[in-house]
């Protein structure tokens, strides 16, 4: 978690498999928070800084044959700049950060689909965040075979991947679900779009409340 003395803002991130609909979900409740008097950073991971967005290119494109350690290392070397240039310093000024995908993305993808060693991908993955961690996990969940019905097209190196390795994803997730049950909230991303808003919202906003972050207008509506 986050040390209140130096980073009195909060980072909360959003995870879940391709097609969970997080990209939807963090564009609607940057918008509620902002709405509500929030100071919001909205970033993401690969791609929230000039180095990420060119490593975002390089690791997701089809064009180049990653090693999964050469994978892993860029997805790394992404965050430690995100971390280092982006995520910190709006901490440090007292802002919400709001990040699609961060840690738990690396666990799930690298050390779970990609069958790497969890033990050397978990401890690069505490390296690269110098100590940083969520202190909201918003996971959406949907059945794999949902989030392929989802994916309109299959353009990055990681959807065309088949069903097994979705399937390891989405249980990387749910294992890190369990083992943090007071970070990760997991919201059921199944259902209908309003429905999901909603929870994300309700989740968001208890929490903000309950550790002292109030907003400074009235509730909108979701």
């Amino acid at each position: 978690m986050n040390d209140a003395t130096t980073a009195p803002g909060c980072l909360i991130t959003v995870e879940g498999i391709d097609g969970a609909g997080k990209s939807t979900q963090v564009e609607r409740l940057a918008a509620l928070l902002i709405a509500q008097g929030h100071r919001l950073v909205s970033t993401r991971e690969p791609g929230g800084t000039v180095l990420g967005r060119e490593l975002r290119r390089m690791i997701l494109g089809r064009e180049l044959a990653l090693t999964a350690e050469a994978e892993l290392l860029l997805f790394l070397a992404d965050r430690v700049e995100h971390v280092a240039t982006v995520i910190t310093p709006a901490l440090r000024a007292g802002a919400i950060v709001l990040c699609d995908r961060f840690s738990d993305s690396t666990i799930a993808y690298q050390g779970y689909g990609r069958q790497g060693d969890l033990t050397r991908v978990r401890r690069w993955d505490a390296e690269s965040r110098a100590g940083l961690a969520a202190d909201l996990t918003l996971l959406l969940d949907c059945p794999v075979e949902l989030g392929a019905e989802r994916r309109h097209r299959e353009t990055d190196r990681y959807q065309v991947l088949d069903r097994d390795f979705h399937q390891r994803v989405r249980q990387g997730f749910l294992d890190q679900a369990a083992a943090a049950p007071t970070r990760v909230q997991r919201i059921d991303s199944s259902r209908d779009l309003a429905a999901v808003s909603a929870e994300v919202a309700s989740v968001t906003l208890g929490w903000l409340a309950a550790h002292g972050f109030a907003s400074m207008t009235r509730p909108a509506s979701v």
